[in-house]
Parts: C-alpha cells; structure tokens; sequence
C-alpha cells in the first residue's frame, strides 16, 4: 500500500477545504500489497528514501567543500557587466564569485529578479563560479527574448517535481527516479519519470495530485539555492548506487560530457542535469499544478510520468487562461518514448 505522509494529507485537506474527518489518503496498488521488485534491479526493501537522500546531500557537500578547498590563492578577474542600470567594470574573485555576486554590486532589483546569465555569450547558472575575464549579462522572465530562461525554468520544475516526488511518500515506498526529457516548453507540460515498485495498480486521485503541487509551492517559498557541482563518473556511481537507472545512464553521459557528470542540488534533493537552472527555487509562481501523472514504460518496466504546468513569479494569468493551460498539460506528453533507448538527463 502506497501512503502519503500525515502532514501531506493535511496539505490536501486544506487545498480541498472539505471536512476530511478521520480519513487518510491511501495510494493503493489493489492487485497487489507488495512491491514490484523489477529483473535486475536491486533489492530495495532494505532502502529508505529519507536515507538515500540524506547520503547523497552529505556527499554533495562534502565534495563541494574538498573543490571549494582547492582554490588556495584568490585571483582577480576583470567582469564587464552589461545591462541595467549601466555597464560596470568590476574586478571579482576567479573561481569564487558568481554572476550573482555581480547582481550584490549593481542593484537589489538585479538580485531579485535575475534567473539566468550570459558569460562570454554562454549560459551560466547564477552560482556558478566565474573562471576567467569575462563579459556577463543577466537574463530575466521579461526579457525581450525570453527562451532560453523559459527552457532553464522548465528544467528547474522538472527537477523541483522530481524532489516532490521523492518527499511525497512514506519511506515504505522507495522512490527511483528514472529521469525527465529535454525541456520543452511548447509541449505544454514539465516532466518526471519515476519508479514506484507498483507496477501500474495505482490510480492517482486529484487530491493526491494535489500533494505533490503543495510540495512544490513549499520549495519554492524557501528560496532554495540551485547549486552546481561537477564530479567524476566514479563519483556519481557510488552517489546514486541505489538507482538501477541511474546507474545505467552515468556512463554513457560520461561520454558525451568529457567524462564529467554534472550534479545540482536544492536542500536536501541532488539529482544529475546538464543544465542550467534557474538561480532559486523561489522563480516557480503561486500558479503551479501537477496535473497527471501517466502510465508508460522504460524498457519493458512500467513507471509513471509526472507532469505539470507552472508560471514564473510575477507573471499572471486570469484563472480561466490558466485552467486552459492545465487541460493541455495534462494530455500525455510523448517525448522521450518514441523509443525504447532510457532517456538522458538534460
């Protein structure tokens, strides 16, 4: 039996504004009590996703720290920052500050509002470290030509579902993220896939689709930092040792990205992407609904597809335009199934 945890259903009961009485939300698989432990995959009874996730976060950070301590000697680094309120020339920390330390020196409406950067014309996150003199612009959601923080904001509520999806049950179900597809935003939805070890016996009622949108206003209320770390395949092996898929997919990305695997991390959750993400967790708006989640398969193994429609804060739409866009992203969204290959993280 899949359960949600108690302070969750109390989300749901405020979302629902019904009398819920004594009741619980119950996520049953009802032709079977019992996981669905897939052909080849590990044994996961013995996991808990609370463990898992909190192994991985120390690891993250112990890494972080050992990279951090590398950099023994500051160097300056001349910054041409280009935009409002005016050019500016500064001279920051190499390997140290970010284009958000720009935003500190310039404004505070530049701090709040810039998701994105431009660095020598590449995409950057906010807290990434600068490496070299460098020309930097700041991207925001009202910008002339918003694509490319509208495709990073997409990718950022794909990882902020996955981390939904990992809070969201009780630890006796043990949660395995497969992946979610490139970012698209004309497909109307962003995406996760997941393992729930039910096979397909469990139909997702509106209120527990609820739960997962409640999770999702409540990391984006704390303002949580998306921070950027590069390792080592053999570094993300041993991280994520307890996904099947994971594990698969670490060597061939390995590959395609100069044998180096590119981790992010909000509070407690990391997860492999290649990025960019937004700057915080606070972009995701007030309108913000996960709307199905879909049967489908990876290889044979059945999953569910996730997926949901939000706006960035700030920008607004009448209840009746928004309702518009939660129909349409509730059809199933196909990418990444047209074949059997396991998606990549993007």
């Amino acid at each position: 039996m899949l359960k949600l945890r108690n302070e969750l259903i109390n989300c749901c009961r405020l979302l629902e504004g019904t009398a819920w009485g004594n009741h619980r939300v119950n996520m049953v698989c009802p032709t079977s009590q019992t996981r669905h432990i897939h052909k080849h995959s590990k044994d996961t009874s013995q996991l808990t996703n609370q463990a898992v996730r909190m192994r991985r976060k120390e690891m993250f950070e112990e890494e972080q720290k050992r990279q951090q301590n590398l950099v023994t000697r500051i160097e300056k680094i001349a910054v041409q920052y280009e935009g409002q309120p005016e050019d500016a020339l500064l001279y920051l920390n190499k390997n140290l500050s970010t284009p958000y330390s720009v935003c500190q020196h310039q404004s505070e409406m530049l701090m709040d509002r810039s998701a994105l950067a431009l660095v020598n014309g590449h995409l950057w996150d906010m807290h990434r470290p600068l490496e070299e003199d460098c020309t930097v612009r700041l991207l925001h959601f009202h910008s002339e030509d918003p694509f490319h923080v509208n495709r990073a904001f997409w990718r950022s509520c794909s990882f902020m579902l996955s981390a939904a999806l990992e809070k969201a049950f009780k630890d006796d179900i043990f949660v395995e993220l497969h992946s979610f597809p490139a970012p698209n935003v004309a497909s109307g939805s962003f995406v996760a896939d997941v393992d729930l070890k039910c096979g397909h016996d469990w139909n997702p009622t509106r209120q527990e689709l609820m739960v997962f949108s409640s999770i999702m206003h409540k990391l984006a209320d704390q303002d949580l930092r998306f921070e950027r770390l590069v390792v080592s395949p053999e570094f993300a092996a041993d991280m994520f040792r307890e996904n099947q898929y994971k594990s698969t997919q670490i060597p061939s990305i390995a590959e395609s990205f100069g044998n180096k695997i590119t981790l992010y991390k909000i509070g407690d959750h990391v997860d492999i992407s290649g990025g960019p993400m937004v700057g915080s967790t606070k972009f995701l708006g007030r309108r913000c609904t996960i709307s199905a989640a879909h049967k489908i398969f990876h290889n044979n193994i059945p999953m569910y597809r996730f997926q949901g429609v939000g706006l960035p804060k700030d920008i607004y739409l009448n209840h009746v335009a928004f309702g518009i866009l939660e129909e349409r992203s509730a059809r199933v969204n196909l990418a990444g199934l047209q074949t059997t290959k396991s998606s990549q993280p993007v």
